[in-house]
């Protein structure tokens, strides 16, 4: 069994920063994803056609209720399986890409909702104005509604962010070499995973109180701007 000495090695460490630099990149394009499909989803559910709300509340409703690692096994295993079985071609899947995918899908659901809730929030008053400049109801949401929104939303995204910063190490199920994965490996080749484990959960929280820290900062200036 393998000493803390012995796990603790400068090669060891930055093979765990190595997991960890994966980690960020997973949740940081999961959430760039979660942004664009939360915003399209949320501007569908308060749409006036019928159709784009109902697709909307499908596409939240499937995500929501489903787990996260089950989405992440469909998208590595079940969604080229389901493509050899309508094209009857082979698929070759990255497992990052299929993770970071998986991930800002699931993240888009729940983005989703922020961004309607901020978006319900503005004045009526704004919708009227733009109404009275001859404005579409589209124009309005673009011009004046969202970038309204994305400033109140902007706590709580950094909790979504924080969120799928802990929520990656769920791709190491798949084989991405991420912060869990790393740990796990080293685990196994020292036959000890209580130090690896401490390791990476210190890791986790540097990142996650690093991120708080950042997004009071921007809150405080936002603040002072208005």
């Amino acid at each position: 069994m393998g000493t803390i000495l012995d796990i603790f090695t400068v090669e060891n460490i930055m093979f765990m920063l190595q997991g960890a630099k994966i980690s960020i990149t997973v949740a940081v394009f999961g959430l760039l994803i979660g942004i664009i499909l939360g915003t399209v989803s949320a501007s569908c559910k308060i749409s006036r056609n019928a159709i784009l709300r109902g697709i909307a509340s499908v596409y939240v409703d499937l995500i929501r209720g489903t787990p996260m690692l089950l989405q992440l096994s469909f998208f590595y295993l079940g969604f080229p399986m389901l493509y050899q079985m309508i094209t009857q071609r082979y698929l070759a899947v990255d497992a990052l890409t299929m993770g970071i995918l998986a991930i800002g899908i699931n993240s888009g659901a729940y983005t989703c909702e922020l961004i309607r809730g901020a978006i319900q929030s503005i004045d009526k008053g704004q919708w009227e104005a733009g109404k009275s400049l001859g404005m579409t109801h589209q124009q309005i949401l673009k011009k004046i509604i969202l970038p309204q929104s994305f400033k109140r939303i902007i706590p709580p995204l950094a909790n979504e962010f924080i969120t799928l910063i802990k929520d990656s190490s769920l791709v190491s199920t798949i084989g991405v070499y991420d912060l869990m994965k790393t740990s796990t490996i080293l685990g196994t080749n020292y036959y000890n995973y209580f130090y690896p484990m401490i390791g990476a959960a210190l890791i986790y929280l540097i990142l996650t109180i690093l991120i708080s820290q950042v997004t009071k900062r921007i809150e405080w200036r936002m603040m002072e701007s208005d």
